[in-house]
């Protein structure tokens, strides 16, 4: 029996995008967090535990990117057409925030302010169009002829618009776990205390997609009730309560890594979710994998490719956070 290339790619581009929103979701958390904390001195430690890895966290969207071109040609077509607009404004948030990264240390005191700013719009902008995007995806996207037969405006509706809230949400949550974990003192126990509400607004957030989701899409309620997919979705909503009132416990005691792990399951078991929700489909709601696959010749072509460079990527990247681990303190390097 052959190897399914379909399916490996497949596999390969939703691992990619979920390091993407693990490991790119925390340093725009930190961005989103900048307005709470007004001291220039708290805002050096903030950005400091994701200097040296940020611009790495950014190699997953670039593959997953690469990959959906390279594996499903007619998803990347329909999906870009799609989301031009929303895509295009997630792309000059990042710009503004890798250039606010690279200015904001070399700046006057009395110009730093201006990319402040910059970091914080361009993270909160980001941050809001990839939700909108993936709002807009699980609504469904227009297609005839295997063309988008939609507008540029498909996407500003309700649910997509309170899906980049909710990401925004999500994303403050996992920043504030991961500087609860990287820095100490009155930073930390302040961001203890931010935690905690947060992480309620990410529960909420939950709740409120997982039953507007079902009732307004009766393809995706048709899926998550029937069999077998209510088995693989019915332990789902169990598992995010228990995470969250972990999480809640452990910020109650004197938390180190705890949080940014249980915080990383919420935002696993919501991918899982939506994979349930989709899966086989790569162009809700109509176009599964097998029929946007290109040539298995190109398929083939590009894995031995991706097969080398992915194992490249982990390693750097490993190595990068072990070579920068533990807390970032004021003046200082990493201890």
């Amino acid at each position: 029996m052959g190897i399914d290339l379909t399916l490996l790619w497949a596999i390969i581009i939703l691992f990619g995008i979920l390091m993407y929103v693990i490991m790119d979701g925390f340093d725009l958390g930190v961005g989103i967090l900048f307005p709470f904390f007004a001291d220039d001195g708290d805002r050096d430690i903030m950005m400091n535990t994701v200097a040296p890895v940020w611009d790495g966290n950014e190699t997953w969207l670039v593959l997953g990117g690469a990959g959906l071109l390279a594996a499903f040609p007619l998803a990347y077509s329909i999906i870009l057409s799609a989301f031009m607009l929303p895509l295009i404004f997630m792309l000059l948030g990042l710009i503004f925030r890798g250039v606010a990264f690279e200015f904001r240390f070399k700046a006057s005191a009395t110009r730093r302010h201006f990319w402040d700013k910059s970091f914080i719009g361009g993270s909160v902008v980001a941050t809001f169009f990839q939700g909108v995007t993936l709002g807009a995806y699980i609504e469904g996207i227009d297609v005839i002829g295997r063309q988008f037969a939609g507008g540029p405006f498909d996407w500003f509706r309700p649910f997509p618009l309170f899906v980049g809230l909710g990401l925004l949400v999500a994303y403050a949550m996992l920043g504030c776990a991961w500087l609860i974990m990287k820095t100490d003192a009155e930073l930390q126990r302040r961001m203890i205390r931010l935690a905690r509400p947060l992480a309620l607004a990410l529960l909420g957030v939950i709740v409120i997609v997982s039953l507007w989701t079902p009732i307004a899409h009766e393809a995706i309620r048709e899926r998550w009730f029937s069999v077998p997919n209510l088995y693989w979705f019915s332990p789902v909503p169990i598992l995010v309560l228990a995470c969250t009132w972990f999480l809640l416990q452990a910020l109650g005691r004197e938390p180190h890594a705890g949080p940014f792990v249980l915080t990383l399951c919420l935002i696993f078991l919501g991918y899982s979710g939506l994979g349930i929700s989709l899966w086989p489909n790569i162009v809700p709601p109509d176009i599964d994998l097998w029929a946007a696959a290109g040539p298995p010749q190109s398929q083939g072509f590009a894995l031995v490719g991706a097969l080398l460079i992915i194992p490249v990527i982990l390693m750097y990247t490993a190595w990068s956070y072990y070579v920068f681990r533990g807390k970032v303190k004021a003046g200082e390097g990493y201890h």
